[in-house]
């Protein structure tokens, strides 16, 4: 399959979204932010009869932790709908995704619900196979377009959720944040046409993937400096790609201390989303829960003349319009 090197807009057949076309369910906004430490009370409501349907509300899915452990469900206002508690169900959104996509709307009636308030967030998908990030991937002014798009990895472990705590290196004083749009993949896809990528998608969330410079510069290879323990953040949620057909529209902006750092909208993409599932597809397989971390504008602290990083007690924002805000503290590794 040959591989176009510059991305092009994709056609209005490209944007319409064949993954969720069965849902008709539609659930309501959460509220804001959980607290930022986990809290294992268990105060749950009564089950759920039936599901509300609130058109023009987002399908999320979220995974969690609370007292008895991690399960995922459905974010519906100041609750999550908990799949993991009907019999059989599988045993986290990795594995939900791979058992239900593209149907991805639960069947079941009678949810046990619990409180957003008294859950701990993970990001959405917990422990995804693989993760591949892209580097210099918007077209901004002075920045020449590169041919083909500079990746890497990132690990599971260097990510917490929504409203934990960003660890801070004790050896570093150059951590960065990056805000970026997540791609979730839904299904197996192996050697994928462009035109052929977006069924592939399950979903998006907000990234923030945190980066250690001076580790990062050590040599050409990001890997030590994109990879310190929970120095990134991934979430609140994923939300289905029926509620985002074109997400090229979507803007995106990272705000620490609530002072606006980033700010792009994503059709300035150089590689957009579909190039890039063809392109890693043709090298790689993915699986259900692989995700694509795909790229951040300028403006993060590195960029800035004199460089602003992050330190214990900043808080750092990233907002994606029609997705909602992934908001984390920065904290001292050595206080943990």
């Amino acid at each position: 399959m040959k591989i176009a090197p510059k991305s092009q807009k994709f056609c209005e057949n490209c944007h319409s979204d064949p993954i969720c076309d069965q849902i008709s369910d539609r659930l309501s906004q959460p509220a804001a932010c959980i607290f930022s430490k986990i809290l294992f009370t268990s105060n749950r409501n009564r089950p759920l009869s039936g599901h509300s349907r609130i058109l023009g509300e987002p399908l999320k899915f979220a995974s969690f932790v609370d007292h008895s452990g991690a399960g995922y469900g459905i974010v519906q206002g100041e609750t999550i709908l908990r799949l993991d508690s009907v019999p059989g169900a599988p045993p986290d959104l990795k594995a939900y995704l791979g058992s239900r996509f593209p149907d991805l709307a639960p069947s079941e009636r009678d949810l046990e619900t619990l409180r957003l308030a008294e859950v701990g967030l993970l990001p959405p998908i917990p422990n995804p196979g693989k993760i591949f990030c892209v580097a210099t991937n918007f077209h901004e002014d002075g920045k020449p377009a590169p041919q083909f798009p500079l990746l890497f990895t990132r690990h599971a472990e260097a990510q917490i959720g929504h409203g934990g705590a960003i660890l801070k290196p004790a050896i570093s004083e150059k951590l960065d944040l990056e805000g970026e749009l997540a791609v979730i993949i839904g299904r197996r896809a192996h050697k994928i046409a462009r035109a052929e990528a977006m069924a592939y998608v399950a979903g998006y969330a907000c990234f923030n993937e945190g980066s250690v410079r001076d580790w990062q510069k050590h040599s050409s290879q990001f890997t030590p400096g994109k990879n310190f323990y929970q120095s990134g953040a991934f979430g609140p949620w994923m939300v289905c790609t029926r509620e985002i057909p074109d997400p090229a529209r979507l803007l995106l902006e990272s705000r620490v201390n609530g002072v606006t750092k980033q700010s792009i909208a994503i059709d300035r993409m150089i590689f957009d989303i579909p190039w890039l599932i063809s392109y890693i597809s043709t090298f790689a397989p993915l699986d259900p829960g692989d995700v694509i971390v795909s790229g951040t504008p300028s403006g993060f602290g590195g960029s800035r003349n004199p460089p602003e990083f992050l330190f214990p007690g900043d808080e750092v924002e990233i907002e994606i319009q029609g997705i909602g805000t992934l908001r984390n503290t920065v904290v001292s590794d050595s206080c943990l």
